[in-house]
């Protein structure tokens, strides 16, 4: 079958097929054969994008057309010709055809060969939904997410410990009433920001150079906080996309977009326990986005869809049975004890886009227990396999106040009538040929377990989406000094490469209800990165409080505390003091290309024993949608040859010995991660390289290992052509990189919360680094390497006002080259 690429701008997409060097990567599947019609039931389409097929005509010689797709030996690579088309012809053939009736002829006058689909290969990379697209285009959770990156950043203790409970560590200070927590160069999407109740505001919004003020009703006057407050501006930040302290039990959420076009930078005005964490998202530029990215406008509120689309959470937000093809099977059953129950099955390509059980309230608590289990497309393994409260997003569907809802999220809902409990699940999950649906009682028995699955057709690519996953984990005893690890795709459902996208966790993080386990920081790990890409400043901060909720319970749309008693001494039996938490990521999901690593500290320095469970849910396919292509290691001189590497103003290769940032560097007297030792060197001028990438890419990622002694690394980056004799250089943008390993702190004494700022300087020894960058599509589609240029630009502040400028350079370590390209999956046989 011809591989149909839907997507606007056809005429380009055409004219690019007949250049030799593009076919390799446009072209996973085509057809060529006399004036083949195709009806539109014969083509498979994503029904959310828009319908839209060219008629391609062109002419191909035979022998070149063989070799290039089918390897068959003894033809000659001859260069084939363009179809000479008038112009005003070409124009014609490139009109878009209706919706429902599609046709695509493609002419092959001289050759009579029908070439085999290469299906993964060919389907283009999804668009991506941006700012409030990424809410309103929620059913689009499963797609992949190819050229976009996702990075959280927090004022984490750089040293790997706990020091100030991870607060008040600033990049640098420009005044004392600006300490900088985040600061990126380039366009990209702030997601979501959170802040230990009003501490650090007013907070400084530096949004493409312009400030913005954004404060909360205690700011004014924070020794007498405000009941019920809100943020100001209020009509920016409005509920349910902004909560603070009053309803989170700590904290203040902040899920608004801000959308920023050359850089954003945020700034704390007081220091006293200034701490968050912060989720951005940047984009391979040329990328299929939803809508372009411009500065955030700040006179414009949030729209009302979005707002009322998330204040929904908590109600049915599926499709209702009867529209769009959409269906509904429902039934009840008895299950025994250690029985697995086949409680659903379903043959064909569908997305199942709610699912729900119910039992008799009595019933509820031994329920909590009971394994769901879900198999997509007759898998060796099943991709959901857990615990079924905490896969709805509680630990135990032990309710001490009876109250309604338990959780009452986005995607996932508990609540309670007079006689029953209702799970319910709205994450959209697709499948391609069958899926299968069971529970276990494990030791008890149920009676009048009722279900529903919602489902509606699906026809998108299959290598355009990721299966469902929740990935359970208990950790009874963890290792001491190590993060738990709730997710390691390397060694998921048989391991290799998996891309997609994380989307949340729901975990127990004590059943014993012992709350320091809540020191503990997530970190993040995407396609082979040393460095985590996401580094939190604690465990209740992730699941959307502060203070240990002051060990009260919440729920919200994307983040909540649904269990577990205020103090074990309170609790009214042994469930009452299991306390779970839940994060679900919607506009701020974290895609990754090749694999995912998801940690969580247990404890502030890994040091608790209480038992967590886990609950990790992502979707994933197994195949790679970005690949290491090259690799250069500075200072070594065959890597340096071979990469044709110039730098005639570079140090000497020198040697360093150091760490990563992965956690404390020893605990007990013992060593945990020992130290060590690389080669690099730095420049204040300019270095220049050579990488190969794929010329199927649809974007590339440059990932750099440095030296992060040397302070506000930054540099502008020019792409050639690797093949031209003298190359053309075209501006790729800013590489940069804001603070070092060492920050200043400032921290005035408990209870000072409007004490002056401080300028403590504290070092790290965590020198490594890895940072990444992405290049434009225009600068390597299509070619198989690349000339690489990085000018130093040199950043000349110092850490704090009056302090003293330090060495500035750009270090370079390694430079690695990844490629995005469409997942070559195909469906199991």
């Amino acid at each position: 079958m011809p591989q149909v690429i839907p997507q606007k701008g056809l005429a380009d997409t055409s004219q690019r097929l007949l250049y030799r060097r593009d076919l390799d990567q446009n072209v996973g599947a085509v057809a060529l054969v006399f004036h083949h019609l195709l009806q539109a039931a014969d083509l498979s389409f994503d029904t959310a994008q828009t319908l839209q097929i060219g008629s391609l005509n062109f002419l191909i010689h035979a022998d070149c057309a063989a070799s290039r797709f089918l390897g068959v030996q003894g033809f000659h690579k001859n260069q084939y010709t363009r179809y000479p088309y008038s112009q005003d012809t070409r124009r014609r053939h490139s009109d878009m055809l209706g919706q429902t009736s599609m046709l695509l002829r493609v002419d092959a006058a001289m050759l009579g060969l029908v070439l085999m689909p290469a299906f993964a290969a060919a389907a283009p990379p999804p668009v991506i939904p941006v700012g409030l697209d990424a809410y309103r285009m929620w059913e689009r959770w499963p797609y992949q997410r190819i050229g976009e990156r996702a990075y959280m950043r927090s004022t984490y203790d750089r040293t790997g410990g706990n020091h100030a409970a991870d607060a008040s560590h600033f990049l640098y200070q420009l005044r004392d009433d600006f300490n900088v927590t985040l600061d990126v160069a380039g366009p990209g999407v702030l997601y979501f920001a959170r802040y230990n109740h009003w501490h650090g505001s007013p907070w400084h919004y530096q949004v493409d150079g312009k400030d913005h003020i954004v404060q909360e009703t205690s700011t004014a006057d924070p020794l007498h906080p405000k009941p019920n407050s809100v943020f100001i501006p209020e009509n920016l930040f409005p509920k349910p996309l902004a909560w603070t302290w009053s309803t989170t039990k700590g904290a203040d959420l902040m899920w608004v977009p801000l959308m920023f076009s050359d850089s954003f930078r945020m700034a704390y005005s007081r220091t006293f326990y200034g701490t968050g964490y912060y989720i951005y998202h940047q984009f391979v530029p040329g990328a299929k986005l939803s809508s372009p990215i411009r500065g955030w406008d700040a006179s414009a509120p949030p729209a009302n869809d979005v707002l009322n689309l998330v204040d929904r959470a908590g109600s049915d937000i599926a499709p209702p049975a009867g529209r769009a093809g959409v269906k509904e099977e429902s039934g009840e059953l008895r299950l025994k004890k250690e029985e697995w129950r086949q409680v659903w099955q379903a043959r064909g390509a569908r997305m199942v886009r709610a699912l729900e059980f119910s039992v008799p309230i009595e019933q509820a608590r031994a329920f909590s227990r009971v394994r769901l289990r879900v198999t997509w497309d007759g898998r060796s393994e099943p991709s959901v396999d857990t615990p079924i409260a905490l896969f709805y997003g509680a630990g135990t569907l032990y309710n001490r106040d009876k109250r309604e809802y338990l959780v009452k999220s986005f995607p996932s809902v508990i609540r309670y009538d007079a006689g029953r409990v209702y799970l319910q699940c709205y994450f959209p999950m697709p499948f391609f040929r069958s899926a299968k649906i069971e529970l276990n009682g494990g030791g008890a028995e149920f009676t009048g377990i009722r279900w529903k699955v919602r489902y509606a057709p699906f026809k998108g690519a299959a290598n355009q989406v990721g299966y469902f996953h929740a990935t359970y984990r208990d950790h009874p005893r963890p290792e001491p000094g190590h993060d738990l690890v709730l997710l390691d795709t390397t060694k998921t459902e048989g391991g290799g490469d998996w891309s997609g996208s994380f989307i949340g966790t729901s975990f127990i993080f004590t059943h014993d209800a012992v709350l320091n386990t809540l020191e503990g920081d997530p970190r993040f790990f995407f396609d082979d990165s040393q460095t985590p890409q996401g580094q939190g400043t604690g465990t209740e901060e992730w699941g959307g409080g502060g203070d240990y909720w002051g060990g009260l319970n919440m729920t919200l749309p994307f983040a909540g505390h649904p269990v577990g008693a205020r103090k074990a001494s309170e609790a009214l039996e042994p469930e009452d003091k299991i306390h779970s938490a839940y994060r679900f990521l919607l506009a701020d999901l974290m895609p990754f290309g090749r694999n995912a690593l998801i940690r969580l500290e247990h404890g502030g320095t890994d040091e608790s024993k209480e038992h967590y469970e886990t609950v990790t849910y992502w979707y994933g396919l197994p195949a790679a949608s970005l690949i290491k292509t090259d690799e250069l290691q500075i200072a070594d001189e065959s890597s340096e040859k071979a990469h044709n590497y110039v730098s005639p103003e570079a140090s000497a290769g020198y040697e360093i010995t150091s760490r990563y940032e992965w956690g404390v560097d020893a605990l007990d007297g013992h060593e945990i991660y020992p130290a060590q030792t690389d080669h690099g060197r730095t420049t204040r001028t300019t270095s220049e390289f050579t990488l190969k990438i794929d010329p199927r890419n649809v974007g590339v990622m440059l990932r750099r290992k440095l030296d992060y002694a040397f302070p506000n690394q930054r540099a502008e980056v020019f792409v050639a052509d690797a093949r031209a004799k003298t190359p053309g250089w075209r501006p790729a943008g800013t590489w940069y990189l804001a603070g070092s390993n060492t920050c200043v702190f400032s921290n005035p004494p408990k209870g000072d919360e409007l004490g002056a700022t401080q300028h403590v300087v504290e070092t790290s020894n965590r020198r490594f680094r890895d940072d990444e960058f992405l290049l434009p599509l225009r600068l390597t589609q299509g070619r198989s390497a690349i000339r690489v240029r990085v000018k130093f630009t040199p950043v000349e502040r110092p850490l704090f006002p009056g302090g003293p400028i330090p060495p500035l350079a750009w270090s370079e370590i390694r430079y690695t080259a990844y490629s995005y390209v469409m997942p070559a999956f195909r469906l199991p046989k």
